[in-house]
């Protein structure tokens, strides 16, 4: 498999330089020259199939410098949690991605990436440094994933004030090899600082720099699995045939660009919802053709506070910039706070289950599109455990819910950040100061 840039600019490479430049020499996002097909006889067989034997079938397509038995070692050490596909209410279904270790979608994809990024580094003995944009779960996940690999550091940028303390307590309390910055400005600010960061060649080739954005294919391709996995336990666990339609809560896109690539392996999934907040630059570009980015603005579901998400252009490419087809695959729906706020209450009162803000993004999506009552099998994906926006749940439900250990423990510890302007020359004195390596 070689991956080229969006821009069509630079020259293809393979999984593993890919994975270690983060973006295209030109800027762009690489992105497969194709997609591998799945063959009929093992999209049948799905319902006997293991998360990690599909896993590892699959993510051998994109990454075949990692020999399968090594590759199995890998994924068996990135996903130590189950991803469960629950029933909701009648057709309506959530895929639990948040019972990692922050509880969050990203820790599938994070430390799949962390595991191969050592991987080659142990066979290759050398240092990397990772620069992250956050806004809400990412960087959690990702400080997680890579705390105290060899022969890594990790710069997490995230927006001051714009996270929830949980959020913020989880990637700000490791240290070691975890170097936390907390930028005055949106998550569009610390996304634009981190795409400098790596088109800088002076500070790539001193300090090897990647990302781990779902911009980084090491983290958008493990991310196709657990839409597969879901079809899966759909087919066996639920008994139901028929292709699910797949809400996607979406803020910077890579989740829905996973599911996309998922349907254009052979997937049987009917089509898509993509659930956003008020930041609905893509409804509004669906809607009429014309992408036009804006700063993102602070919503409850603050991981999807994205003004201009990075993975609507693998979006595009995949679907050859022709607009009318992307229309044709995704419906968009865009979901106030209010409306949060009261999906969270009408989902508890109905089925006992208490949704984060994000996932209720999704519900409230998928209620408007069928209603109450849903004639077809659809799959919300749960992207975050509720215990990680208090403040919200308790505003939806007038009361606290118990928060998991893993959270009250990082409750506990103390922040360590440094407090930033959203200026690259800041950004980049840091990243060359001898002082930030481990």
């Amino acid at each position: 498999m070689h991956y080229g840039s969006v821009n069509g600019k630079s020259p293809a490479v393979g999984f593993r330089d890919a994975l270690f430049q983060g973006m295209a020499p030109d800027g762009g996002l690489y992105v497969p020259e194709q997609i591998p097909h799945l063959p009929t006889p093992f999209l049948e067989s799905l319902p006997s199939q293991s998360l990690h034997a599909i896993g590892r079938r699959i993510i051998s397509l994109f990454a075949g410098e990692i020999p399968d038995h090594d590759l199995s070692r890998l994924i068996e050490r990135a996903w130590t949690f189950p991803i469960p596909l629950v029933k909701l209410e009648e057709n309506l279904f959530l895929l639990e991605l948040y019972h990692g270790p922050t509880l969050a979608f990203k820790d599938v994809g994070a430390r799949f990436m962390a595991q191969a990024l050592s991987y080659f580094l142990e066979k290759e003995q050398r240092h990397i440094t990772i620069v992250v944009a956050t806004s809400g779960d990412t960087g959690s996940a990702v400080a997680h994933g890579f705390y105290n690999v060899p022969h890594v550091d990790v710069f997490v940028l995230y927006p001051s004030g714009r996270i929830s303390k949980l959020q913020e307590q989880q990637m700000t309390t490791l240290g070691g090899n975890i170097h936390a910055l907390e930028v005055e400005g949106t998550f569009d600010d610390c996304q634009h600082l981190v795409k400098q960061a790596l088109a800088d060649r002076e500070v790539v080739e001193a300090r090897n720099l990647t990302t781990a954005n779902s911009i980084n294919v090491g983290r958008l391709i493990p991310q196709i699995v657990y839409y597969v996995w879901a079809l899966a336990q759909l087919r066996g666990a639920h008994g139901i045939q028929t292709p699910p339609t797949v809400v996607v809560p979406s803020g910077n896109f890579g989740n829905l660009t996973a599911v996309a690539y998922a349907r254009s392996m052979g997937t049987p999934i009917d089509g898509f919802i993509a659930a956003t907040n008020a930041n609905d630059v893509v409804p509004e570009y669906l809607a009429s053709g014309t992408f036009t980015p804006r700063p993102s603005v602070q919503t409850y579901s603050n991981a999807m506070d994205v003004g201009n998400p990075s993975n609507l252009a693998r979006l595009q490419f995949l679907y050859k910039n022709h607009v009318e087809t992307m229309r044709r695959d995704i419906q968009a729906e865009s979901v106030t706070d209010e409306e949060t706020l009261d999906e969270i209450r009408v989902t508890y009162e109905r089925t006992g289950t208490v949704l984060d803000p994000h996932t209720a993004v999704g519900v409230r999506a998928a209620r408007r599109m069928y209603g109450l009552i849903f004639p077809r099998p659809v799959i919300v994906a749960a992207t975050a455990h509720p215990g990680k926006f208090p403040e919200v749940v308790q505003r939806a439900l007038g009361r606290q819910i118990p928060l998991p250990a893993a959270l009250t423990e990082g409750m506990r510890k103390q922040k360590q950040s440094l407090f930033i302007k959203p200026d690259y020359r800041e950004v980049k004195a840091l990243l060359l100061s001898p002082s930030s390596l481990s």
